[in-house]
């Protein structure tokens, strides 16, 4: 199910499901996972795409092995808000995903995680190389942060 707001994404979580946030990337998906409290996201890995079927199958063992209620997936909206072919690309995703499993979903505005964080990291004096191995579960992570914030309010 694609909720249409946070609120209805809430409303329709299990009781103590967490939330799973997705930074859906071309060659990636960056995955976090919040609390049961849905208060802090935690990053917790990155998955290098292959082929849906692959990608659903590490996904869906992830949802299960965290007790994971429902999806916060990063949309990645042009500047001026309109949706590009990526937009489609991860809707057609999120789509994808809701055939195998009936999992609550919503969609939270991903413009300028990966900047934000890699910001972040470079103030960190994190190396390149280390920053290229959590880049995408940070982005995550943010993504879904932002969400829990939201909902928090």
């Amino acid at each position: 199910m694609i909720a249409a707001s946070l609120a209805d994404l809430k409303a329709a979580l299990p009781r103590g499901g967490r939330l799973m946030g997705l930074d859906l990337g071309e060659k990636t998906i960056g995955i976090a996972v919040g609390d049961p409290g849905h208060m802090i996201a935690s990053p917790i890995t990155t998955i290098r795409r292959k082929k849906f079927t692959e990608d659903s199958q590490q996904l869906l063992k992830l949802i299960d092995e965290r007790q994971v209620g429902g999806l916060v997936i990063g949309l990645p909206l042009n500047m001026d808000g309109s949706e590009g072919p990526r937009c489609q690309s991860v809707r057609q995703f999120a789509n994808n995903l809701a055939k195998l499993r009936d999992l609550p979903m919503a969609f939270w505005d991903e413009r300028l995680s990966t900047v934000a964080v890699t910001r972040d990291m470079i103030s960190a004096d994190l190396s390149r190389g280390k920053r290229a191995k959590i880049v995408d579960q940070s982005a995550a992570a943010f993504i879904l942060q932002g969400a829990l914030d939201s909902l928090g309010r």
